[in-house]
C-alpha cells in the first residue's frame, strides 16, 4: 500500500538564494515549512479582441490562498522536470486546455518571498511567467475544471485587474504591480497602445542603418551546363534559408510566412516585413538583439480540439509566441534548459555520446516535450509522465535526421548541379556535400570544400556556431555561390604561403606554438548570392571549416568577398573617414589597406591555439573551453594578429612599405564600423575590447575636436600587447581569463559613443543590404 502514496509525494528541486539548483531535492511540504527556494510556473491566457485575463478562483482546499482569484493557472516545477512541459501539464491539469509549446512565451521571471498561515506556509518561489495570447476569449464552458485545484474561471480585463491588485481587493491573491509583477501589464499596455505612425517611423530609422547595394559577377565565362548547374545551387541555397530560419526559433517560419503574406495590409506591415528580411528573426542584429516584434504581430494558428468542443465555436485561436528575449540557445537546445542541465546531462554519458552532445551537426532536445507533442498530436492524455525510465530527459538528434525533409531535396539539387558542372574538383565537392547532408559526417565534403579550384565557387552546409551563444557548439546553414576573381586571387598566394613563418613568430610563448600548419588557400571571389545564416551585418570573408579535425589535418581555407568589401568600404569605411579620422590621417584610409587586413583577419584564424593541453594534461579545443565566449575573442584574435601579421610580412619585404601607416589608420576607421554591429554580437565585441586596449595604451588618441587619430609612435607595441595576451588566454583554454578581458574591455566607452554619436547625426550607413538581380534572372 505504500507505493502509490509514494507516487503521489512530490519532490521540488531544492535551489540557492540566487536560484540556481543545489543537486538536493525535498517533498514539497518540507520545502515550504522550511523555506527553501524553488521553482514554479506562472501561466496566462490572454484575450486580444477584449484585453481580458483568465482568472481562475483556488480551490477552498487549497493550502495557500484558498477561495481567492489568481493566476489563469499555475504550479510547481517538480524535481527534474522543465518549466515549459509543466506549463503545458499545469494548463491541462487544471484548465483542460492542451496547447503546443509554441502557444508559451517566457515574458519574465519572478521572485517571491513571503511567509503566511502563521508562519506555516514559507513560500520562496522563483516562477517562469508565461503569456498565451488567444485571439478572443475561450468560453468558459470549453474548460474542463480540476476541482481539486479549482473552483471557478472568468475573465477581467487587464486594466481591471491590476486596479484591484494595486488596491489590495481581499478577493484576489495579492502581487505587488509597483514591483516586478507590474511587467505583466506593462507588456501587455505597451504592445496594444502603441502609436502605429511612432512604430513606422522607428523602423524606418532602423531600416536606413542598411545601405541597399545590387551585387552581380560576371558569368562569361561559365558553360551552359555551369549556368544551369547554378540554377539548381541558388535553389539548393534557398533551402539553407528553410533550415536557417528553424535554426533560430521554433515558431520563425510561421513568423516569416505571416508576415510575407501580410505585408501588402499597410505600411507598417510593409516595413515589418522589410526588416524583417534583414534580421530573418524578430530580434534586431543592430541593437543587440532587442525585438523590433512582439507575438502581438505573429501568425494565428488554430487548434479545433484544444479544450472539450463548444457548439458553434470553431476552437481555440492562439498566436505563435516567441520570447522578447533571444534565446541563447537559438533553437539548438530546449529553451528552458540551462548549462547546468546540460553538463549534467553531457556528464552521464559516454565519450562517443559526448561528441554526439557537443558536435557541430546535431540538436538538443527533450524526452519529455517530444513525448507531449506526440500526445498533443494524437489527443491522448492520460497523465502518465511518458519519459519515466530515462535516467535523463536530454538527448541528442542528427542534423541529418532533425532537417531531413529539408537535406533530402538539397542533397537533391546537388547530386543534379555536381552532374552537370565541368569542374572535377566542384563535381566531388557537390557530390560529397549531397552526401553529407544525409549521412550527416561533413568531413570529406570539408576537404573537398578546402580543395575547390573552379570558376564557380561555392560554399553551402552548416558551419558558423555564432548564433549559438550558450556554447558555441551548433552549426547554422548558410550558402555562399560567386565567381572566382582569378587575378586577384594569384595576387594573394603570399599570405596562405606564410602560415607556418607566421606561426612561428607570433606573440607568445614558443610552447604553445604549432609545427604543422599548412598552407591556407585564399580564393576572392565575386559574390553572387547568398543565403542562410547571412542576417544583419553582411561577412566580407570567411575562414572554414571550423571542425578543429580538419584544422589540425589540414588547416583550413579562406573565401574574401571582393564585391562585398568594395561596397562596404565605399558605402560605409569611406563616410567614417569622413567624420571620425583627424585631417592629417584622414588620406591614409585606403581600400587596399581595409581589403589587405581584411585577408590577413581571415588568416589569422589558421593560426594560433586550436587543438590545446590543459595544465591537467588533458588534450582539448579553444572552442571547447571558452565556449560562449570562443566567437567574441577569436575574432578579437584573428583581427588582432592580423594587423601585427601585416606589420612582420611588411618588414619581411613581403608587402609594401606603403601599407605600414595606412593599415593602422584604416583598422581604426573599421573600429567603429564593426562596434555599431552592437556588444551582442561577437565582431562588435572583439571590435570594442580591441579599441578599447588600444586606446588605453595611447595607441589611439581622441582630439579635442572629436575627431580620432593612431600614434604611430606606441601602436605597434599595443598590437603586439594585446596578441599576445589574446593567444595565452587561448592557449591555456583560460575561460576565467576570457571573462576578465572582456568584462573589462568590451565596453562601450566613452570615446566610442562620441564616435557612434557623429555617425548616428550623419546618418551612415551601418551596413549594406544586398540583392542579386543575376541571380534572380537566372531563376526566371
Amino acid at each position: 500500500m505504500a507505493e502509490p502514496l509514494l507516487q503521489q509525494q512530490e519532490y521540488l528541486d531544492v535551489l540557492t538564494k540566487t536560484g540556481e539548483k543545489t543537486g538536493v531535492s525535498k517533498p514539497r511540504g518540507n520545502v515550504h515549512r522550511d523555506g527553501d527556494y524553488h521553482r514554479a510556473v506562472h501561466v496566462w491566457i490572454f484575450a486580444e479582441s477584449t484585453q481580458e485575463l483568465l482568472l481562475q478562483k483556488r480551490a477552498p482546499c487549497k493550502d495557500s490562498w484558498p477561495g481567492l482569484w489568481d493566476i489563469s493557472s499555475a504550479g510547481h516545477i517538480s524535481a527534474g522536470d522543465s518549466s515549459l512541459i509543466t506549463a503545458q501539464r499545469e494548463l491541462h491539469e487544471e484548465l483542460g486546455v492542451v496547447l503546443p509549446k509554441d502557444a508559451f512565451e517566457l515574458i519574465f521571471i519572478f521572485l517571491e518571498e513571503c511567509v503566511i498561515n502563521d508562519g506555516k506556509f514559507i513560500n520562496n518561489e522563483y516562477s517562469d511567467v508565461f503569456l498565451v495570447t488567444t485571439l478572443d476569449p475561450i468560453p468558459l464552458e470549453a474548460f474542463t475544471l480540476q476541482d481539486t485545484e479549482v473552483s471557478e474561471v472568468k475573465y477581467l480585463s487587464y486594466e481591471e485587474y491590476r486596479s484591484r491588485l494595486a488596491k489590495e481587493d481581499a478577493e484576489y491573491v495579492p502581487y505587488d504591480v509597483n514591483k516586478q509583477y507590474g511587467l505583466l501589464f506593462d507588456i501587455i499596455r505597451r504592445r496594444y497602445k502603441e502609436n502605429t505612425e511612432a512604430r513606422s517611423l522607428a523602423l524606418q530609422k532602423q531600416l536606413q542603418r542598411y545601405a541597399p547595394v545590387s551585387l552581380t559577377a560576371e558569368l562569361t565565362g561559365l558553360t551552359d551546363a555551369d549556368k544551369e548547374a547554378l540554377v539548381l545551387l541558388i535553389k539548393a541555397a534557398k533551402i539553407m534559408d528553410e533550415i536557417f530560419y528553424l535554426q533560430v526559433w521554433y515558431s520563425n517560419p510561421v513568423l516569416r510566412e505571416w508576415l510575407k503574406g501580410h505585408a501588402d495590409v499597410s505600411q507598417l506591415d510593409r516595413l515589418k516585413w522589410m526588416y524583417y528580411l534583414i534580421n530573418k528573426s524578430p530580434w534586431s542584429c543592430l541593437d543587440e538583439n532587442e525585438a523590433f516584434l512582439t507575438t502581438a504581430d505573429s501568425a494565428i494558428k488554430l487548434l479545433p480540439e484544444a479544450t472539450k468542443p463548444v457548439t458553434g465555436w470553431k476552437g481555440l485561436e492562439y498566436k505563435a509566441a516567441f520570447p522578447m528575449l533571444k534565446p541563447p540557445g537559438a533553437n539548438f537546445y530546449p529553451p528552458d534548459m540551462d548549462k547546468m542541465e546540460f553538463n549534467l546531462w553531457k556528464g552521464s554519458l559516454k565519450a562517443d555520446q559526448q561528441q554526439d552532445a557537443m558536435s557541430f551537426f546535431s540538436v538538443i532536445k527533450r524526452h519529455s516535450q517530444v513525448n507531449w507533442d506526440s500526445c498533443l498530436y494524437n489527443n491522448i492524455f492520460d497523465g502518465t509522465n511518458h519519459s519515466a525510465g530515462s535516467s535523463h530527459d536530454l538527448y541528442s538528434i542528427p542534423y541529418s535526421e532533425e532537417y531531413h525533409s529539408f537535406l533530402t531535396r538539397a542533397s537533391e539539387l546537388l547530386h543534379k548541379a555536381g552532374d552537370l558542372v565541368r569542374s572535377p574538383s566542384l563535381k566531388r565537392l557537390l557530390h560529397g556535400k549531397a552526401d553529407a547532408f544525409l549521412s550527416n559526417d561533413y568531413y570529406d565534403s570539408d576537404i573537398a570544400w578546402m580543395e575547390l579550384d573552379s570558376e564557380l565557387d561555392v560554399t553551402i552546409g552548416p558551419y558558423e556556431t555564432y548564433e549559438d551563444a550558450l556554447f558555441g557548439y551548433k552549426a547554422t546553414f548558410e550558402a555562399f555561390i560567386g565567381v572566382r576573381d582569378e587575378k586577384a586571387t594569384a595576387q594573394l598566394k603570399l599570405f596562405g604561403d606564410n602560415l607556418q613563418v607566421l606561426e612561428q613568430n607570433l606573440p607568445m610563448d614558443d610552447a604553445y606554438k604549432s609545427k604543422d600548419i599548412i598552407a591556407a588557400p585564399i580564393r576572392v571571389v565575386q559574390l553572387l548570392y547568398n543565403a542562410g545564416d547571412v542576417k544583419g551585418p553582411q561577412t566580407i570573408a570567411f575562414n572554414l571549416p571550423n571542425d578543429e579535425r580538419i584544422v589540425k589535418d589540414r588547416g583550413t581555407a579562406m573565401v574574401i568577398l571582393k564585391n562585398v568589401s568594395e561596397a562596404k568600404f565605399e558605402q560605409i569605411l569611406q563616410p567614417i573617414a569622413d567624420a571620425c579620422i583627424t585631417k592629417e590621417q584622414h588620406d591614409l584610409v585606403d581600400f587596399e589597406s581595409f581589403f589587405t587586413h581584411t585577408i590577413c583577419h581571415e588568416c589569422c584564424h589558421g593560426i594560433g591555439p586550436h587543438t590545446i593541453i590543459l595544465p591537467d594534461g588533458r588534450k582539448s579545443t579553444v572552442r571547447l573551453e571558452l565556449q560562449d565566449l570562443h566567437s567574441a575573442l577569436e575574432e578579437a584574435k584573428a583581427d588582432i594578429v592580423g594587423l601585427w601579421a601585416l606589420k612582420f610580412l611588411i618588414q619581411k619585404h613581403l608587402l609594401p612599405n606603403s601599407l605600414t601607416k595606412s593599415m593602422y589608420v584604416s583598422f581604426l576607421a573599421g573600429c567603429f564600423r564593426s562596434v555599431r554591429f552592437g556588444l551582442e554580437e561577437a565582431h562588435g565585441k572583439g571590435q570594442a575590447l580591441q579599441f578599447n586596449w588600444l586606446l588605453e595604451k595611447e595607441a589611439f588618441i581622441l582630439h579635442p575636436d572629436e575627431t580620432f587619430a593612431v600614434n604611430f609612435d606606441k601602436v605597434e607595441e599595443a598590437v603586439e600587447s594585446l596578441s599576445w595576451t589574446i593567444l595565452t588566454i587561448q592557449a591555456k583554454g583560460d575561460k576565467e581569463g576570457a571573462s576578465l578581458l572582456l568584462e573589462k574591455y568590451c565596453t562601450m566607452t566613452q570615446p566610442l559613443k562620441v564616435a557612434l554619436r557623429k555617425l548616428e547625426c550623419i546618418q551612415v550607413p551601418v551596413d549594406i543590404a544586398p540583392t542579386f538581380p543575376a541571380a534572380q534572372m537566372l531563376l526566371e
